[in-house]
């Protein structure tokens, strides 16, 4: 038998109304073989008994004959057919996987759909979608690559298909729709509105992609700003150190503090660079994040899908405005200098109690140390004179560099003012070419109403003048008929 149902094929046991394989087959007495309900649906619906495929008429509905033969051969060849496509599935067939779409008439094992129809709004793997690329009435039915919630592409009012876009209510909407609702509105096809919202998020992806190098330049921006002040900071406790140096315990302790103060400062800036370079590394993994859900959306054949997220991706999530945001190193200036000050200050006390006493007690101290502290002081005084030198010489830069900055900003806006006052004329010449137009405009209309009032009194005129020369025929004619009467009106009377 097995050798048999290799040599039939399916069409012989197709029957001719339902195009199925036969279930509970029948023949009829002009020996045609149906379904048994298929060929009593059928009689049933129409006036006559006839048969579909030879048009025989049957005065009256003949009883139908199970034929065996036949019903055993359909079974056989369905369970064959079925057992084929199980091994076959099973074999070349994938196995759904969480990311996939399933197949929905799978029972048991799910394997994954190769195509989904929008007409019976279900999902077939390779072996259920076989009706729809062979059977004619199935053939007709719209398919496209396997989606999930097939139901989300109906319209919820309608029931129909959603295949059309309202651009004025920027939603997704069906054919029905744009009789009731959406009447008059501009309303495209999907795919069109679906590849205009691919270039805009073509065009989102791109400043997201500028935003993360602004970003990344802010950040290297910010390490140089630090690297700078470390600099600055190391340069300045050099410069304490070198001073100190030559001090006793007194500016060993004043040395240390100064170090203390510097890095105290150091350490308030890099925390606060720290929280800018925290806070934009955040940004930059919420844009990447973006960009790449864009991307993903991009890429997306699905219509339906691009359009429902495209309001909620197609702009950059919410960051903050950077341009103005820097990090300013700390000013160090005046810092080594109070500290010298204060040491000195601190120094001329032992200085003036040492001289107190050795007037007091009249001990002459050595030269050498006098000239020592002496020497002291006088190299202290000449770097204070150099770092507040220094200060200064700083101090007229900054003033410089922000005057430059302020004429710079000037140039700007006296540039901005020329044109707007270039575009204000502009204006003004389009207004007074366009009050030009409309008074042009008004001498033409109104030479027309003249023109046109001239010709409507004129024939005026004329039909005055032919009603008054018809008034005169009419009476001329009245006269006449009047003579006529009187010239007749004795002729009658003469013969009595």
């Amino acid at each position: 038998m097995s050798a048999a149902s290799c040599l039939l094929t399916e069409d012989q046991f197709l029957c001719s109304i339902c195009l199925d394989v036969f279930t509970d087959p029948v023949s009829t007495p002009c020996g045609h073989n149906f379904c048994k309900t298929c060929i009593t649906d059928h009689w049933d619906s129409s006036v006559q008994c006839q048969c579909p495929n030879c048009k025989k008429v049957f005065n009256t509905r003949p009883e139908l004959q199970v034929n065996t033969f036949i019903s055993e051969m359909a079974a056989q060849f369905r369970q064959s057919a079925q057992q084929e496509a199980s091994s076959s599935s099973s074999s070349e067939q994938q196995v759904s996987k969480p990311a996939d779409v399933p197949c929905d008439v799978c029972t048991g094992t799910k394997l994954k759909a190769l195509k989904s129809c929008l007409v019976c709004l279900d999902s077939y793997c390779e072996t259920h979608l076989e009706p729809h690329l062979t059977r004619s009435g199935l053939k007709r039915h719209q398919l496209i690559d396997p989606v999930e919630n097939l139901e989300g592409r109906m319209c919820t009012k309608h029931d129909k298909l959603l295949e059309l876009f309202c651009k004025n209510d920027q939603t997704c909407i069906c054919m029905l729709c744009t009789v009731s609702d959406h009447k008059l509105h501009d309303v495209v096809p999907l795919k069109e509105e679906y590849e205009g919202k691919k270039a805009e998020l073509g065009k989102t992806e791109a400043e997201i992609q500028q935003m993360i190098q602004k970003r990344q330049l802010k950040i290297q921006e910010i390490k140089h700003s630090v690297e700078l002040s470390e600099e600055d900071a190391d340069r300045e406790i050099a410069g304490g150190v070198q001073v100190f140096t030559a001090l006793k315990e007194s500016v060993e302790r004043s040395q240390a503090e100064l170090i203390d103060t510097i890095k105290e400062k150091q350490r308030k800036m890099e925390k606060q660079a720290e929280g800018f370079i925290k806070e934009l590394e955040q940004e930059i993994s919420e844009l990447k994040k973006r960009s790449t859900e864009v991307e993903q959306l991009s890429q997306s054949e699905d219509h339906l899908h691009l359009l429902q997220s495209f309001t909620s991706l197609n702009a950059a999530p919410p960051t903050r405005d950077w341009t103005q945001v820097s990090v300013r190193p700390p000013s160090f200036e005046g810092t080594v200098v109070r500290a010298v000050t204060q040491l000195e200050e601190t120094l001329s006390k032992p200085m003036k109690k040492l001289r107190a006493e050795a007037e007091l007690k009249r001990v002459q101290q050595s030269a050498v140390e006098v000239t020592l502290h002496t020497d002291t002081l006088t190299a202290l005084r000449e770097q204070l004179k150099k770092l507040r030198a220094e200060v200064n010489l700083k101090r007229v830069q900054r003033s410089a560099a922000l005057s430059e900055q302020m004429k710079k900003r000037e140039e700007t806006l006296s540039e901005q003012m020329k044109r707007e006052e270039t575009l204000s004329e502009q204006m003004k010449k389009r207004e007074e070419t366009l009050s030009e137009q409309m008074k042009k405009r008004e001498e033409t209309l109104r030479e027309q109403l003249k023109k046109l009032q001239a010709e409507a009194d004129l024939k005026r005129v004329q039909r005055s003048a032919a009603l008054s020369e018809q008034m005169k025929q009419e009476e001329t004619l009245k006269k006449l008929r009047a003579e006529a009467r009187a010239e007749k009106g004795p002729e009658v009377c003469s013969p009595q």
